[in-house]
């Protein structure tokens, strides 16, 4: 597609591969007869991991780089094009067998990105997973690559105002001593800038607990340090004004307080004033000025249904890249409100000419303004991205590009009423058809998360096939304010209690209001969501005919247990006793009265197998019905679930819920 718009103004690594002249491999659309229009499209089109994504220019705006995957079980390249001329074939480079994840650029010729590869077999230990990671730096015009990695190293920023410079953060010590307890967001770092092209590192700055977390601007000067006051059990936040050395002690939050609080930047027209993310005695959270001379707050936007979701900062990067432009908050979609009228007036343009527009953004922008990347997320466009230059709009590429619009399915955000009288938020994603349909529950994991859904793979995957997709935001979930949250640790603990009464009223409304089927009805979760699944098979009265439990969290103590240690101040107090007084489904079990699909993968490092195990073991003594797939090589997060993965899962899943799910399966 074209189109014209005026724009306004520690193990052995092997070496990385470069390819500079091959010609393009076909694109996975090219290698696959579409599905047809009336028919589900095949499970193999969703199991594909992204085939474009990561879509950016150069700052100069010469070159556009993308990540892309050749083939269906394949790993990401990198590819570099002519940005005036993408029809060039491009450069490619691998790191087989290492797998990039991401990239960035760092100035005109030069990108930044992380490698990882699989080094063990099993993992070492609650979050000890079985990758190993490789920083490296393609320079373009070269084509010459150049590999560096530093021990317990990350990069924490790019410097674009000293090109080829980057700012390294290195963990320091074990996790013993004092601070061991202490959330790792307040742990002590060591600040470093990293010269890319000599491989030299410069000490900037060395935390400490009291002083553990720096924030560097565009030109690498400290300008705010968070740590932890000891003596009183605060927060710290300190701020360096430009030229000095010392810090100031500006702000404190009290780490029993249940109120967010986030110092979310500066303003660049006057850096005595941060930007802060915080309920300030209100139920939802705002977006506020403080004043570090006055130590005086001034409220710039709030609303009184939703918190705030962030900042956002200046769509050219490259010119502006401390700037905050706008705020985003969550009602259904990210919804924006901009200071700035003109990246405001830009990105209402763009949503004009991009197909299927739903949440359009600007990706990526070169330092003059004039090139830019687009990309759209939203219920029936899984992710495009578009390159505008010199007033052409150019179709850069899809993540799944064999899902088209039609086949996919609407998102309405809806609410409801809990039996307590609670008013619940939820998704529901809509399958093409006349309703009544059958009905899939899927609540997200966490459970103390905010979900927005504009494209969900699941959710879609699932309303393919005819189900429609609930995704309650069930009492506890963050975005809703302070109360709502709260409400998950009122009285006794809500766990498997009144959080999951939140979802299964969910299911009772949709019927009552003739959308759902009754007697065709299923749970699906995975992490929390499994758990909550888990929970749904043991429930009286019973308002499903069967429930997925992936990754599943079957023995709460086992999984407090691993962090219980560390965990301080009321919220983590109220987070533990939350699961400590939760059901736990190994007790349950006994009393499980519908079929259980149970999927986990055996290198699960945030719920590890271990879970699966010690609840299967239980359900064969009860001679309780269910089916079980392991995942090997499967770790707990989306970016370990391979082609492979997802294929076997998907199509296990869809074939259980139309034929085993309850007598004669959801589809009968």
């Amino acid at each position: 597609m074209e189109r014209l718009i005026s724009t306004p103004l520690a193990v052995c690594m092997v070496a990385f591969c470069l390819a500079g002249s091959a010609q393009d491999a076909p694109d996975a659309a090219e290698r696959a007869a579409p599905a047809p229009t009336d028919a589900p499209y095949p499970v193999d089109y969703f199991a594909m991991r992204a085939v474009v994504s990561n879509v950016s220019v150069s700052p100069d705006g010469k070159h556009l780089a993308l990540m892309k995957i050749q083939t269906k079980d394949g790993n990401p390249i990198v590819e570099v094009y002519d940005a005036a001329d993408l029809d060039k074939v491009p450069f490619r480079m691998d790191a087989n067998p290492m797998e990039i994840e991401f990239f960035s650029w760092v100035s005109d010729r030069d990108i930044l990105f992380r490698a990882r590869q699989q080094v063990r077999k099993r993992i070492e230990g609650f979050n000890q997973g079985v990758y190993e990671y490789k920083w490296g730096m393609l320079d373009v015009e070269r084509k010459k690559v150049r590999s560096f990695s530093a021990e317990r190293a990350q990069i924490v920023g790019v410097l674009p105002n000293k090109p080829n410079k980057v700012l390294l953060a290195i963990a320091q010590g074990g996790g013993d001593g004092p601070g061991a307890k202490l959330n790792r967001a307040f742990r002590p770092l060591s600040y470093w800038e990293l010269d890319l092209r000599r491989g030299t590192k410069k000490l900037l700055v060395r935390g400490k607990i009291s002083l553990g977390q720096i924030e560097f601007d565009a030109d690498g000067n400290p300008w705010l340090g968070r740590g932890f006051d000891e003596g009183s059990d605060e927060y710290v936040w300190y701020h360096r004004k430009l030229g000095e050395k010392g810090w100031r002690d500006v702000l404190r939050h009290s780490e029993d307080s249940f109120e967010s609080f986030s110092v979310a930047g500066f303003d660049v027209d006057d850096r005595n004033k941060l930007f802060v993310i915080a309920n300030r005695g209100n139920d939802t959270t705002g977006l506020w000025t403080y004043d570090v001379d006055t130590a005086e707050f001034e409220a710039v936007y709030r609303r009184s249904d939703v918190d705030i979701a962030g900042v956002v900062g200046h769509s050219n990067f490259w010119e502006h890249p401390d700037r905050i432009v706008g705020v985003a908050y969550n009602k259904g979609r990210f919804f924006y409100e901009f200071f700035d009228e003109l990246e405001g007036a830009t990105r209402e343009q763009l949503r004009g000419v991009v197909p299927n527009a739903y949440n359009v953004r600007i990706s990526s922008r070169s330092r003059d303004g004039n090139t830019m990347v687009i990309a759209n997320t939203g219920p029936r466009d899984p992710s495009s991205y578009y390159l505008l230059k010199d007033g052409r709009l150019r179709t850069v590429g899809s993540q799944q590009p064999l899902l088209e619009s039609e086949g996919l399915a609407d998102v309405e955000f809806i609410t409801y009423e809990a039996r307590d009288g609670e008013q619940i938020p939820a998704w529901l994603t809509v399958p093409n058809g006349e309703a009544p349909f059958p009905l899939v529950v899927m609540p997200h994991g966490g459970p103390f998360v905010t979900e927005t859904v504009a494209y969900d793979k699941w959710a879609q995957l699932l309303a393919n096939n005819g189900y429609l997709v609930l995704q309650p935001q069930y009492r506890g979930s963050y975005n809703y304010g302070l109360d709502f949250h709260l409400a998950a640790f009122a009285d006794v603990s809500q766990g498997g209690r009144a959080m999951q009464d939140d979802k299964d009223d969910g299911a009772l409304h949709l019927i009552e209001q003739g959308l759902a089927e009754k007697d065709r009805v299923a749970m699906f979760g995975w992490s929390y969501g499994g758990y909550a699944a888990l929970v749904a098979a043991s429930r009286t009265p019973q308002v499903y005919q069967c429930v997925v439990a992936g990754a599943a969290v079957s023995d709460p103590t086992m999984q407090v247990n691993y962090i219980r240690w560390r965990m301080r101040g009321a919220p983590s107090e109220k987070w533990i006793d939350y699961w400590d007084n939760a059901v736990s489904p190994l007790d349950e079990v006994e009393k499980v009265n519908v079929p259980l699909l149970i999927v986990h993968g055996d290198v699960d490092q945030r719920v590890p197998i271990d879970h699966a195990k010690k609840y299967l073991k239980l359900l064969d003594e009860h001679g309780k019905s269910y089916e079980y797939l392991e995942l090997p090589g499967a770790d707990h997060f989306y970016s370990t679930l391979f082609y492979d993965h997802q294929e076997t899962f998907f199509g296990k899943m869809i074939d259980y819920l139309a034929n085993d799910c309850g007598p004669g399966g959801l589809k009968s």
